[in-house]
């Protein structure tokens, strides 16, 4: 088999999800593996080198997770201009933070490499919108995380509704979040960086949660037409990475209602401020005529029109009927691989195969163009509309 390598930058993989989801769980497991399979005469092969600003942070992660094959350690350096000025590396991933993300794609661009990112690609629909031209303008390869859409849930709330379980989908209800320590309680450290928590940073929940929801309604349900939306700063006062307090000048939840082009209704709430009493730590509901699902992060559980109980309303007496006990769990279609990491694998083929991908700078733009649009209604306290994106 040949095996084809291509070179990757990964740039600010020193952060959590960096590390977590896409050094380990995806590039190195993809080198684990033996490559991105082809076919029975071909195989890619991704050649990794780190970069990033904290030499000692770089050093440490390249040791912790080295060598991944044939003995090779992972390479890694503070200096991206010459990382990029080198031929054998054909793409550019960055996972920095999302104020910082411009100026890097820049350089990527100008360095004619493929270009993969985080979301949010920008905290402003323009600026987004000028990072995708970019790209386009100069013929590269481009795409955005979109990481949901390979959730096994997910997947199998698309698989209902191809199969037409649900009949006409009447609503959607997603419900997001989990407890984030403000690191003053107990000793218990924040799960999430303090940026998250500083609007002046590129923080917010907004910012960062409706540009999930922009591509999974988008993917699964159809184009948004409009949104009503508000946010909050649930606490005011957290502790950063220091030990030191800050004001934390960015919402930590948000609840929106979307509109559907086609008269659906989709309600989603975020919080970084919640005590998880569901299923998972997201739950996406779909009621349709003839059935509904509930779907968490892995699993789904499905209820038909003819399981459906007839309830009553009497408060004087104890609840009779076990609401849980009618829904039954969705089977799993197939084995459900790391959901960056398969996005990772179409990226890859893609730049080497030619492949279509469509999950490209201008759909992550539309995420962004969601969350400014959000916070526009918020501010204003209206519904807005949801335009089609400038070409």
């Amino acid at each position: 088999m040949e095996i084809r390598q291509i070179g990757i930058i990964l740039n600010g993989v020193t952060g959590r999800m960096g590390t977590h989801q896409h050094l380990v769980r995806s590039i190195l497991a993809i080198m684990k593996q033996g490559g991105v399979r082809v076919s029975d005469e071909l195989g890619l092969m991704p050649e990794p080198i780190l970069t990033g600003r904290n030499p000692q942070k770089l050093r440490e992660l390249a040791e912790t997770h080295g060598p991944p094959v044939a003995g090779k350690p992972l390479k890694w350096t503070t200096d991206l201009a010459s990382a990029l000025g080198e031929r054998e590396y054909s793409v550019f991933f960055d996972a920095s933070g999302t104020l910082q993300r411009s100026g890097f794609v820049e350089m990527a661009v100008k360095a004619g490499k493929a270009i993969y990112c985080e979301k949010p690609t920008a905290v402003e629909t323009a600026e987004a919108l000028r990072l995708a031209r970019l790209c386009e303008k100069a013929g590269l390869k481009n795409g955005v995380v979109q990481d949901k859409l390979w959730l096994p849930g997910l997947r199998k709330i698309q698989m209902l509704r191809q199969q037409g379980f649900f009949g006409q989908i009447l609503s959607v209800r997603g419900e997001f979040g989990y407890w984030v320590f403000a690191g003053d309680v107990d000793d218990q450290p924040a799960q999430r960086p303090s940026w998250n928590y500083r609007k002046e940073d590129g923080g917010g929940i907004i910012v960062d949660m409706f540009c999930h929801w922009r591509y999974v309604i988008d993917n699964l349900f159809g184009p948004i037409q409009s949104l009503v939306a508000c946010g909050n700063t649930d606490i005011p006062q957290r502790i950063g990475e220091a030990g030191k307090p800050y004001t934390a000048t960015a919402d930590d939840s948000a609840y929106a209602i979307f509109r559907l082009k086609d008269g659906t209704l989709c309600q989603f709430n975020s919080s970084w401020c919640t005590r998880v009493r569901r299923d998972d730590l997201l739950t996406i509901q779909v009621d349709g005529t003839q059935g509904s699902c509930v779907a968490g992060l892995r699993e789904a559980w499905v209820q038909s029109i003819s399981e459906t109980p007839r309830p009553v309303w009497n408060p004087d007496i104890a609840q009779p009927i076990d609401f849980y006990a009618g829904w039954q769990k969705a089977p799993d279609g197939t084995e459900y691989d790391n959901a960056f990491k398969i996005q990772w694998e179409l990226f890859l083929r893609h730049v080497a195969l030619d492949e279509p991908f469509r999950w490209t700078l201008r759909e992550g733009a539309k995420g962004v163009q969601l969350a400014e649009l959000g916070l526009q209604s918020w501010k204003e306290r209206r519904w807005v509309d949801v335009p089609e994106l400038e070409k």
